[in-house]
């Protein structure tokens, strides 16, 4: 992938579409091609087909998708698994049918199984039964890697596919019922401080265990893999480093600046007991992730203070 290879960059208003902009912007790529939703609906067929006809990209980070926390999943099964399945299904055929040299999946650490042994290795994949809260939406991932796979063994392509664990900075959804754990636990704390609550109330118990990256560091990550990394199998992308969700609260309401209460709710779902990603795979590639998760939270607090207005938090998101 030379400075002036033409690469698309699918889903790249979302949060991780828009990091691997910026990242490839900053390490002096200069024939990027993004289109908005409105330039290009990834679940229309034809448009897609036109799309890569037209334009004719040379390398793919597929990254646009329905995404969101535990209660989006559970509310939207349906929406979640068509959109996913769809947008991707178009995006990997269509590159290969242009001649796209190569092309990185985006997958999720939800498609490894609910009780994996941890850390998690590729090799957890198909091993067990999904955690029920985010089935339809990991279904929708493990196709999309099977699919890469399929096509690299029948049509010669190269598609890889990259597992990153959870994930949060700047452009997150940043909504309380239904973003992802820190974004979600960002808002919360934040409104409560502003409305002067005496206390907050979170799903579950607190006791499940969490790894997350900054969305930064998957960017260079991802960008490093598309220019090292050529084999079938996935590879996760993480720290290697796992914190309870009861501690990640705790460090959130220091950063916000909420001194009073938190609830747990243990009628709510948990999830998956624990989730850490085995990254020795990566690690031997030569890549490591740099931003720690305290600094990684200020960071992300203090964008979302002079970016973000809390009153327009969308539900679930879409990053096409």
């Amino acid at each position: 992938m030379e400075k002036h290879s033409k690469i698309y960059v699918a889903g790249h208003t979302g949060l991780v579409g828009s990091a691997i902009v910026q990242k490839l912007n900053e390490q002096g790529y200069t024939n990027i091609v993004t289109r908005s939703r409105s330039e290009l609906d990834l679940l229309q067929d034809a448009s897609v087909r036109s799309f890569f006809e037209t334009e004719k990209p040379e390398y793919v980070f597929l990254a646009a998708a329905r995404v969101g926390g535990i209660m989006a999943n559970q509310k939207f099964p349906g929406q979640f698994i068509y959109e996913n399945l769809t947008i991707q299904t178009h995006v990997i055929h269509h590159a290969y049918l242009s001649g796209v040299k190569k092309l990185l999946f985006l997958g999720s650490s939800c498609i490894y199984p609910k009780y994996a042994e941890q850390p998690i290795k590729e090799s957890a994949l198909m091993t067990g039964p999904l955690e029920s809260t985010n089935a339809s939406y990991a279904t929708a991932k493990i196709a999309g890697i099977q699919m890469c796979q399929s096509y690299n063994r029948e049509y010669g392509t190269t598609f890889i596919s990259a597992m990153p664990t959870n994930l949060y900075g700047p452009n997150d959804h940043f909504d309380a019922e239904y973003g992802h754990v820190i974004p979600a636990l960002i808002r919360k704390f934040h409104d409560a401080k502003l409305q002067g609550l005496d206390r907050v109330t979170l799903w579950g118990s607190g006791a499940p265990r969490r790894e997350f990256l900054h969305v930064h560091d998957l960017a260079e990550a991802l960008i490093f893999l598309m220019q090292h990394y050529h084999d079938s199998e996935i590879i996760n992308v993480g720290t290697g480093e796992d914190i309870s969700i009861r501690e990640l609260a705790e460090r959130i309401c220091s950063v916000v600046g909420y001194s009073e209460s938190i609830e747990w709710d243990p009628t709510k779902p948990n999830g998956t007991p624990k989730k850490q990603l085995d990254v020795s795979r990566l690690h031997t590639q030569g890549w490591k992730h740099s931003i720690e998760l305290r600094k990684g939270i200020e960071e992300t607090y203090a964008w979302y203070t002079s970016h973000f207005n809390a009153s327009s938090a969308s539900t679930s998101g879409s990053t096409n």
